[in-house]
């Protein structure tokens, strides 16, 4: 008798081997899209913060610099201002309304190298560029009109809307674009102060030579520290108070306001009288009210009442079309009715003018008689 040798199956471990690198390669694409969503997603951030990719941040600009050689140093307070600060290096300073303490805005002052401020509030111009001023004039961009290398470089450029500098005493000012740009030295610096920042954000690198102007600018030097907070650096300053700028006398004049409003509301109170209570209106659907009326008519007996509505109401419905007026004779309105219905003249007048009814019954005939009426009339 002879025995057969043992059959192994090999499928399962061939499978095994198959799936798993279909897995992996799953698990590699996987990863690869994450990875890609990560580094393109945008970032969010407020304006001119140099790490947003929205419409308002700086993320481009700050690339582009970078690409070119420049150093760009983030700075997200004045300690790190003050650390990354060289002689040689530019100390770009946005989004100043952030900027309410004094002492922050002193150690900015003492800071080394050239500075580029953008939109700076008046308290940062007295402190960073004090030889500029604002005026009331507004550009929207165009030609440089100057000669500022970076702006003849860089050629027209759309600002969108913003204000203008001029100088501020005997300062020797170099105005670009109708004033937007604006650049004069002080002793061994150099300070730049541009009137919107419109144009270096995102959004605005693409218009005219906006990019151009952008990288010109804030590129000058080896090494760029870009400053533009998006919270308030250090404690607030208590000059900075709105209170504080309330002259003395407004508190008294605020208290002689309020006694005039008391006095006034009391003499006027005293001449009110008592309240007076208004019915309502209250929607009723039609055939409620018929029935409410055909209940009372019946309760108090009134069939002439009941007669003449019925009548008031037929002829209202056929006097327009007989042509005749709601004034009409009534002999006139019978012998147009007699006419169109074909129906005896003393019947149409007993029908339309007749004594009221004595009975229920004559009521209900009553208003048979007027419907056929009416339908003839109609159909004539």
């Amino acid at each position: 008798m002879s025995i057969a040798a043992p059959v192994h199956d090999t499928a399962p471990p061939q499978r095994w081997r198959t799936w798993r690198w279909v897995l992996l390669a799953l698990l590699v694409i996987v990863a690869v899209a994450a990875i890609g969503t990560y580094l393109t997603a945008p970032r969010p951030g407020g304006r001119m913060d140099a790490d947003s990719t929205g419409p308002e941040g700086a993320h481009a600009l700050v690339a582009l610099l970078r690409d070119r050689g420049v150093d760009v140093v983030v700075a997200h307070n004045v300690d790190e201002v003050e650390s990354a600060a060289r002689p040689d290096s530019l100390l770009l300073v946005a989004e100043t309304y952030f900027l309410v303490n004094d002492d922050v805005v002193g150690r900015l002052a003492g800071v080394p190298g050239d500075r580029l401020l953008v939109e700076p509030v008046t308290t940062i111009r007295d402190a960073l560029a004090p030889g500029i001023r604002i005026t009331s004039a507004t550009t929207m961009g165009g030609e440089p009109n100057c000669d500022l290398p970076e702006a003849v470089r860089a050629g027209p450029v759309e600002f969108g809307p913003g204000g203008t500098y001029e100088a501020a005493g005997d300062t020797a000012l170099t105005r670009c674009y109708d004033g937007a740009v604006v650049r004069y030295r002080d002793g061994d610096r150099t300070i730049t102060a541009v009137a919107t920042g419109d144009f270096m954000t995102n959004s605005g690198l693409l218009k005219e030579g906006n990019a151009a102007l952008a990288m010109n600018l804030a590129g000058r030097q080896p090494r760029l520290i870009w400053y533009a907070p998006q919270h308030f650096q250090g404690e607030r300053t208590r000059g900075t108070d709105i209170v504080d700028l309330i002259p003395d006398n407004v508190g008294w004049m605020v208290w002689q306001l309020a006694l005039v409003v008391a006095v006034v509301a009391w003499w006027q109170g005293r001449r009110m009288g008592p309240l007076v209570a208004e019915n309502l209106p209250v929607v009723v659907r039609a055939s409620e009210t018929v029935e409410g009326r055909g209940r009372l008519y019946r309760s108090r007996r009134a069939r002439d009442r009941a007669a003449d509505a019925l009548r008031t109401a037929t002829l209202q419905r056929m006097l327009p079309r007989l042509g005749l007026g709601p004034k009409a004779d009534p002999s006139a309105v019978v012998t147009a009715v007699a006419e169109r219905s074909h129906a005896r003249y003393d019947a149409v007048q007993h029908t339309l003018y007749g004594p009221p009814p004595a009975t229920d019954t004559d009521l209900v005939d009553l208003a048979r008689e007027l419907d056929d009426i009416e339908r003839q009339v109609a159909d004539s």
